[in-house]
């Protein structure tokens, strides 16, 4: 091969090059926002998710993670997703429920569910109806998931409703409904950022957090609050969101490849919370915490204690026609298992 042959073929092989490199370097910016610890296992799996997304077809996307709330709260994101300032959300029901409130027909109801299969089968069966009215909003919701049931942690031992009522109870701000079907019970709710609740349960604005296990022990909030009552509360419910406007502008195998990639780490983020919620319980136990678990006829006084509220929640912080769809599927769910109680 002679010194012009081979300049030929290096002047070709860089032109072969020129639209990967371009590829590399206009990937799509997402910024995505988050009340996520930094550190926790659920932020490195959001990590892991930017990873493959930026192999994804067409260029990928460079996603920029903004962990711990450094953005403001869940109505803060929200709110800058709408003026484009960010494009994309990991927030709980209470930040999606911003959007439509239709998702608070899997986490807004009480001792509804019996356990978290329970809670996969409504998702699934809620989830077409859920995602088209996202998307009427302007939003693309790629996965929805729980983390787990809420329990209570409080600085003395809750038992009964009444153990309740005397409490000072953490509650998520702006949710006018949701306060006063507490106050409704006889129970004093406070409404806080979730970056407040260590600080006030060290003050003693709040006495008692609503809150899953795995955050109780990476908030440190057991410490202040060193009793839990084991009783499956709601489940916490969140997904990933991302503007629809900037999601259909991708090129089909990009979309795909998002939609496939979110997916996949929704499940993750599930199965990993899973064992982390068990594993945080029995490190919180080893650390001083106490469990107070109900009798079965305890439970059925929380049951008969939280009675009242259920024709409030239908229509009005549930949607008619999804409360009436969760209450039949589970039905059918339980009416196929034998010997068990409605």
């Amino acid at each position: 091969m002679n010194i012009r042959t081979s300049r030929v073929l290096v002047a070709a092989l860089a032109l072969c090059l020129l639209p990967q490199l371009s590829l590399a370097g206009d990937r799509k910016p997402v910024r995505l926002a988050t009340l996520v610890p930094k550190g926790s296992s659920l932020h490195k799996i959001l990590l892991a998710m930017g990873e493959r997304l930026r192999d994804a077809p067409e260029g990928g996307l460079k996603l920029t993670i903004y962990a711990d709330g450094t953005l403001g709260g869940e109505a803060e994101v929200v709110s800058k997703m709408r003026i484009k300032q960010l494009q994309a959300g990991l927030l709980t029901a209470s930040g999606l429920g911003q959007i439509d409130e239709s998702i608070k027909a899997l986490q807004n109801l009480p001792l509804v569910y019996r356990d978290l299969d329970e809670v996969a089968l409504v998702r699934e069966k809620l989830a077409p109806l859920i995602q088209k009215k996202f998307e009427d909003k302007g939003f693309k919701l790629l996965f929805m998931g729980d983390v787990g049931f809420v329990h209570y942690f409080s600085k003395q031992p809750i038992r009964l409703p009444d153990d309740l009522k005397k409490v000072k109870l953490f509650t998520l701000p702006g949710d006018v409904q949701q306060v006063d079907l507490m106050k409704s019970l006889g129970l004093n709710p406070q409404p806080l950022e979730p970056t407040d609740i260590l600080p006030a349960l060290q003050t003693g604005l709040i006495d008692c957090v609503p809150m899953i296990p795995f955050y109780a022990q990476i908030g440190q909030f057991y410490k202040p609050a060193p009793f839990m009552l084991d009783l499956d509360w709601a489940p916490l419910v969140g997904g990933c969101v991302v503007l629809k406007e900037l999601y259909d502008s991708y090129p089909p195998a990009l979309q795909q490849a998002i939609s496939s990639i979110a997916a996949e780490t929704g499940k993750q983020v599930m199965e990993r919370n899973r064992v982390e919620g068990q594993e945080s319980i029995n490190a919180m136990v080893a650390a001083g915490l106490k469990l107070t678990t109900p009798t079965p006829a305890e439970v059925e006084t929380w049951r008969a204690f939280l009675a009242p509220i259920y024709p409030k929640l239908r229509g009005g912080v549930v949607q008619a026609e999804l409360y009436d769809l969760v209450m039949q599927t589970l039905q059918a769910h339980r009416e196929k298992k034998p010997g068990e109680k409605q």
